[in-house]
């Protein structure tokens, strides 16, 4: 017996809906592609492509658009993870960029003698970037929305402020003039000297810190992080340590930006204060938000798009802004949630109805099924 004998027989007044249910059912069925490339075959066709580039041997000056995608990359992954996960605004992130490129410029150039490591310096930026998040998370944890943006906006110019005049009385950070002859990056003795080598080492680190925010995603601290997103009071009634979640979250994604702090300082050889002002956490933001908050691909996809286009508008000169922030307002009109941020709901909406395409079709069986009774 199927399941449409096992329904009850459909009543003259249900049957106008389940007829527009079937309808619908169908013209969905019919939208969908005949063939859809899986996630998998994407990614590994994008990453294949991003290490054989260089062996095309293409302009340094695309190279180093491309290094500085990546860098960007690995900074709006982990202000994703504070913003789009957490649902914590922070207009400070560019504090943390800061503090762990002159925490790995101090140990790896001229500045007090000292030419460590990169493993060492690396650790250290870190180390320093992710304290300075929970130094910051600690005082903030009461704080929501417009009141934690402005805290967070307040500790961005409070370390550009330091960055820039702790070179008296004891000179520290070099002051306006920055810290110069930084060392390059090093691998076990490998010396990280060319461009092109610096592209591979900033790809390999994305790679990494794409897997470790997917992994954190998918974990229990993942799963805190987007209850307290949704609800924060629902998330404390439930038994979610809101504290330790936000707390994470901070120390995770400051880590992220001491990150490509590090890669950024060995890259240009260089660090200025002027560099970590407070536009660089709107630029951040803004290749989260176009990317497509809360996914794991959406904040790449943002930094290329943020990235590029200015430098394909170059010859414009500085009209390029206005034709830029124009497209972005035509983006978020059509694309509310990103680039990438509005399939995942079409895509859930579509899988749920084109399931209850089969019941749709077992409905339309039983409308069928009391006409033909009657007419016997």
């Amino acid at each position: 017996m199927t399941a449409a004998t096992d329904q009850p027989p459909a009543t003259p007044e249900e049957r106008p809906r389940l007829e527009r249910r079937a309808r619908l059912a169908e013209w969905i069925r019919s939208r969908q592609p005949a063939w859809r490339p899986p996630g998998w075959a994407v990614i590994g066709a994008a990453v294949i492509a991003a290490v054989v580039f260089p062996v095309f041997d293409p302009p340094l000056y695309i190279l180093r658009i491309l290094a500085t995608i990546g860098i960007y990359a690995l900074l709006s992954t982990g202000l994703n993870i504070v913003v789009g996960r957490a649902g914590l605004l922070d207009l400070g992130y560019v504090a943390f960029f800061g503090l762990g490129a002159y925490s790995y410029a101090l140990v790896a150039s001229p500045q007090f003698g000292i030419h460590a490591p990169f493993v060492i310096g690396l650790t250290l930026a870190i180390a320093v970037a992710g304290t300075a998040g929970v130094l910051l998370g600690i005082p903030v944890l009461r704080l929501r929305g417009d009141y934690l943006a402005i805290v967070t906006l307040g500790f961005g110019e409070i370390v550009y402020l330091v960055l820039l005049n702790l070179d008296r009385p004891v000179n520290i950070t070099g002051g306006v003039s920055g810290i110069f002859d930084v060392d390059p990056a090093d691998l076990f003795f490998f010396k990280v000297t060319s461009l092109t080598a610096n592209y591979y080492l900033i790809l390999f680190f994305l790679i990494v810190g794409v897997f470790v925010a997917h992994r954190l995603v998918a974990s229990r601290i993942g799963r805190a992080w987007v209850a307290v997103r949704e609800d924060e009071d629902a998330a404390r009634a439930v038994g979610v340590n809101t504290t330790t979640a936000k707390l994470w979250a901070f120390a995770i994604g400051a880590s992220f930006s001491g990150f490509g702090g590090s890669l950024f300082a060995a890259l240009q050889g260089s660090v200025f204060p002027n560099t970590f002002l407070f536009t660089q956490s709107i630029l951040v933001l803004s290749m989260v938000i176009i990317g497509g908050m809360g996914t794991l691909w959406g904040p790449i996809v943002g930094a290329g798009v943020m990235i590029v286009l200015p430098e394909l508008l170059r010859d414009v000169g500085a009209v390029r802004f206005v034709i830029v922030g124009i497209l972005f307002v035509v983006l978020m009109i059509f694309r509310p949630h990103g680039i990438l941020g509005a399939r995942r709901p079409q895509r859930s909406l579509r899988r749920t109805l084109v399931a209850r395409a089969s019941g749709a079709a077992e409905d339309a069986a039983a409308i069928k099924k009391p006409a033909s009774a009657d007419a016997r």
